[in-house]
């Protein structure tokens, strides 16, 4: 089975432009999500960069890793995996998001294997919100899940929610952004030409599959993961390094 890791690296991101370069103790953010993705690599895993920037797929060739130059005009990082799936032909499709550099391969080869076993659901990773992460913050998507572990919503808001008081009891559970695809699952998605109504205003893509019925089989990772969508983030992720180089 062949299986393609497709790590989508956008420049213009909104909220922390040139993220994928943005260096993380000197060392630029792409490269650390491939540097974590590395170990998986055999001759039935590869990696792909798939970016619309330049300087990302210059930077990206010249430290001897791969990379793909997509349109400028893909609205979310799956749109950009969907294009390279129809350049490269592979049983699986894993979306590492770009801004992942704590990722664990572990976590990676979990989602594959859900995809296996799964292969009508779309497999995506989830974890614990951290104690220092807050459940009101708009930069972490919240999911809710049912006894079969398939997702029924994932929001920037709070979720679930509360009409009375907040039980403390109660664990919020947070998008890991690793995703396992077909081609077929990708062909559906960039079928639409534009955002559907609740991944706009979300800004979540993994909607436009929920909202097109299509089931979510949602993995529990054992990610320590942050995701990197501020300075502030680059502060957290740089001494969570320091710690792990000691």
């Amino acid at each position: 089975m062949k299986i393609l890791i497709v790590i989508p690296a956008r420049f213009k991101s909104s909220r922390l432009p040139g993220k994928p370069l943005k260096k993380i103790n000197g060392k630029e953010l792409i490269i650390r999500v491939l540097e974590a993705c590395k170990p998986l690599i055999n001759k039935n895993i590869k990696m792909i960069v798939a970016t619309d920037n330049k300087k990302i797929f210059d930077l990206v060739n010249y430290l001897k890793f791969q990379a793909l130059m997509t349109s400028k005009g893909c609205l979310t990082g799956t749109d950009r995996v969907a294009e390279v799936s129809k350049k490269i032909k592979a049983d699986i499709y894993v979306n590492v998001q770009g801004d992942e550099p704590l990722i664990f391969f572990d976590d990676i080869k979990k989602i594959i294997e859900a995809k296996k076993k799964f292969p009508k659901h779309i497999s995506c990773g989830y974890c614990n919100l951290k104690n220092d992460e807050s459940a009101d913050n708009k930069n972490i998507p919240k999911i809710v899940i049912n006894k079969k572990s398939e997702l029924l919503y994932i929001s920037r808001s709070a979720i679930p929610s509360f009409k009375e008081k907040k039980d403390k009891r109660l664990k919020f559970l947070k998008q890991v952004c690793i995703y396992g695809f077909n081609r077929n699952d990708l062909n559906l998605f960039s079928s639409f030409k534009k955002k559907t109504f609740l991944e706009k205003y979300e800004d979540i893509e993994i909607l436009r599959f929920l909202e097109n019925g299509k089931k979510i089989k949602m993995v529990k990772l054992s990610s320590s993961s942050y995701a990197v969508d501020t300075f502030d983030d680059i502060k957290k992720v740089e001494k969570i390094f320091k710690k792990l180089d000691k």
